[in-house]
């Protein structure tokens, strides 16, 4: 009998070395796939994709299976960057890491993969699918504490029905445990955080590469002005380092947080204090939806939401669903709503799907 083909995504880390030797151990036959991702600074050592590929080489050779290297950096540019870039030029704070798995681990890579006669891809996410033909399901990973499901939201039936996740069963433990015993030179590597591209570079220094800094006032959320910004892109809602303001203080000695962002008017809206009442809100607005299911669920079935990674699950009603937007409101408010950033919605296990947050 032929054994079907899976192609790894392996990116140099622990994770997708662990989900390959597992495919090994299942029978399949397995190759496996370096993605580069961005071109710009190679001569520069910000995003050390030398040493990741490195490492991608010897899990091969240890596991004595093909590996294949390949750029996706035009089409990383055209349907991430671009979009990226946009979403801060209009003062929101995007997820590019959602966008990325979308359209290329879970696009072109998979469209990669089928034309060289794959059976399916494989990642090494914490996550895991059920379910068959076009009623997959994609469930949280079962280490909690790694579960990645909120940045697959936007994956499709298509993906579902491509991909596996050798890992959704297990927790970071057990898989520097097994990465040691397979002799994996980089069982005990870090694992990678942050956006790829800019790597360990500051933010501020690099997106001010790509866009022009407007400055405009710094306000407190009764309209007194307070300072100067360098740009509402290199703010966020509920930061409070960096603003410049330190050490201007009332009478409560607090430090100021970003609460808000007036576009119109190039202010940014800031307010003393950690649990500042301008912080919370207990509904938001989304847009840009997208269902796993291809279809909107249940109103009723979207029980629970997460507006960031590692947030438990957050008890919220749909108030509406029109279309390509949606109003939730939560049980609890919610510290630091932030525009750009994604509303994934969960039944359970199951992640339903989810949209950008607009307001």
């Amino acid at each position: 009998m032929t054994k079907q083909k899976v192609i790894v995504g392996l990116s140099g880390g622990v994770d997708s070395a662990v989900a390959a030797a597992l495919l090994l151990a299942q029978d399949y036959h397995v190759e496996a796939l370096f993605m580069k991702n961005w071109d710009e600074d190679d001569e520069e050592d910000y995003c050390p994709v030398q040493q990741d590929l490195a490492d991608a080489q010897a899990v091969a050779g240890c596991l004595d299976i093909k590996l294949t290297s390949i750029s996706f950096s035009s089409e990383y540019w055209d349907r991430v960057f671009e979009y990226f870039l946009a979403e801060y030029r209009a003062g929101r704070t995007p997820n590019p890491d959602i966008l990325c798995n979308q359209e290329i681990k879970f696009r072109a890579f998979l469209d990669y993969a089928l034309h060289l006669g794959a059976d399916w891809i494989a990642t090494g996410h914490y996550a895991r699918v059920e379910g068959a033909g076009n009623q997959r399901k994609l469930l949280k990973g079962c280490d909690s504490n790694k579960d990645q499901s909120y940045f697959l939201y936007r994956l499709n039936q298509r993906a579902l029905n491509h991909t596996l996740f050798p890992l959704g069963n297990l927790d970071k433990a057990e898989v520097r445990a097994l990465a040691r015993q397979q002799g994996f030179p980089n069982f005990a590597k870090k694992d990678s955080t942050g956006i790829c591209f800019i790597g360990e570079r500051k933010f501020r220094d690099f997106l001010a590469r790509y866009l022009p800094a407007q400055p405009g006032e710094i306000v407190t959320v009764e309209g007194e002005s307070l300072g100067q910004h360098q740009g509402l892109m290199f703010h966020t809602i509920g930061q409070r380092q960096g603003l410049g303001i330190g050490g201007i203080r009332d009478s409560n000695g607090e430090p100021w947080y970003v609460v808000g962002k007036d576009t119109e008017k190039n202010r940014l809206i800031v307010a003393q204090g950690k649990n500042h009442p301008a912080l919370f809100k207990r509904s938001l607005q989304a847009r840009d939806l997208h269902w796993i299911s291809a279809t909107p669920p249940p109103v009723a079935s979207c029980r629970q939401a997460r507006i960031r990674y590692r947030q438990p699950d957050q008890a919220c009603k749909i108030m509406s669903l029109n279309g390509d937007s949606v109003t939730v409101s939560f049980t609890t408010a919610q510290r630091a709503i932030t525009p750009g950033q994604a509303i994934v919605f969960y039944d359970g296990d199951q992640c339903l799907g989810g949209g950008t947050i607009c307001a």
